[in-house]
């Protein structure tokens, strides 16, 4: 196995290889409008820092959000594109169970909280659970005010992610980790794939938890006399 890994659900781009054993190379590169120029020369970057060509990848994991329209779309196009070049399989993760999952390696346990900025004065959030040393997705994931969060029944948990850097007085305080790593995401993938995980994989599409800005429009309405 070599698996990319690529999320572009957060401001700027995460990817890693990995070759079903562990992460080979990793970095994060962009900001939250750079996701379209510097997604595929990080991809070719962390390539060559793990030894590796693109005909070696047999398998490609991409975040599919929560998270803004235009992030999703570029980094799920481009993962499926690749995968559809180089004859891999493509698998979808959502980007707050890979949140989750860094959290977890950095030694969170029991249950707790991701939140992560969704624009627009809210938060997306899905609550997690360590149990028996296996992380599972408990809730969620929403969109909800920052002010719900407490109210939706995580003031008796601790809340991890960007999220908290931008309402620290009601989410508990800035508590990392704060952006997807490419590394957490391919490890989780890796993991799942090998039946070892407590979070499932999903289709490569976009996870949207509101409707777009711009819709179709409606029947022209009929003038009368």
């Amino acid at each position: 196995m070599l698996l990319l890994a690529l999320d572009t659900a957060t401001d700027g781009v995460a990817v890693a290889v990995h070759d079903g054993d562990r992460v080979l190379a990793s970095a994060r590169a962009g900001t939250a409008r750079s996701h379209n120029e510097v997604l595929v020369p990080t991809v070719a970057q962390v390539l060559r820092a793990a030894g590796r060509e693109r005909r070696d990848v047999t398998d490609v994991a991409v975040g599919v959000g929560p998270g803004p329209f235009t992030g999703l779309r570029v980094g799920i196009a481009t993962a499926r594109t690749l995968a559809l070049a180089w004859g891999a399989r493509v698998h979808g993760v959502c980007s707050l169970d890979a949140l989750a999952a860094q959290a977890v390696s950095q030694g969170w346990t029991g249950e707790f909280l991701v939140a992560t900025d969704a624009r627009r004065r809210e938060v997306h959030t899905a609550r997690y659970a360590v149990r028996d040393g296996v992380l599972a997705r408990t809730a969620g994931p929403d969109v909800v005010r920052p002010a719900d969060v407490v109210g939706g029944g995580g003031a008796d948990v601790p809340v991890v992610g960007s999220g908290t850097r931008l309402y620290p007085d009601l989410l508990g305080g800035e508590q990392g980790p704060f952006e997807v790593d490419g590394g957490a995401l391919a490890q989780l993938v890796v993991d799942a794939l090998a039946g070892r995980a407590g979070l499932e994989l999903l289709p490569p599409e976009p996870l949207y938890l509101r409707r777009p800005d711009a819709t179709a429009p409606g029947a022209r309405k009929r003038v009368t006399a």
